[in-house]
């Protein structure tokens, strides 16, 4: 959403309590194969994590998909488990601390990395396969967001997530 930048709308907008953390960080190397957590990814500009297979798709609006972990813990919740496994929701990132939705129409920055939030991570039929009967409805709401990666870099579990103001 564009605003005027002296609404006071815009200002509320752009206060986050405080910087988020990324928690996790998840590469799916092909299509329907279990996601891989690692410690660390270089991010490309324009494309996403290397050794993910989205990366492959330059100019996508779905390059990097972002959870909340403060959600995973309400999907378990729902699901009736003590937890749930970040890996079986086949988002690649989750952070905690912040909010992931406020981030959905913005640019935010991850360790240096700049992202731009492009839009909902819709839960699929696979959350059925993996999370069991009522996956799907677990998720929904609670999927998260698909973000574009603006400039490039490396990120590591523990860099701080915040919302990254764009000059006027």
């Amino acid at each position: 959403m564009k605003l005027n930048p002296g609404s006071p709308l815009r200002a509320l907008m752009e206060t986050f309590p405080r910087t988020g953390r990324l928690d996790w960080i998840g590469l799916r190397p092909a299509r329907r194969v279990p996601l891989l957590g690692v410690n660390h990814v270089e991010v490309l500009a324009d494309h996403g994590l290397v050794g993910d297979h989205r990366a492959k798709k330059p100019g996508s609006k779905r390059q990097v998909t972002l959870i909340q972990a403060e959600h995973l813990a309400a999907v378990a919740m729902l699901l009736g488990r003590d937890a749930v496994d970040p890996a079986l929701t086949r988002r690649n990132l989750v952070v905690s601390g912040i909010n992931l939705l406020a981030l959905r129409d913005t640019r935010f920055d991850i360790g240096g990395v700049v992202f731009e939030g492009a839009g909902l991570c819709e839960p699929c039929s696979r959350m059925e396969e993996v999370l069991g009967a009522g996956g799907y409805n677990a998720m929904r709401g609670h999927g998260g967001i698909i973000a574009r990666v603006i400039t490039g870099g490396v990120i590591s579990i523990g860099d701080p997530v915040a919302y990254k103001e764009i000059p006027a």
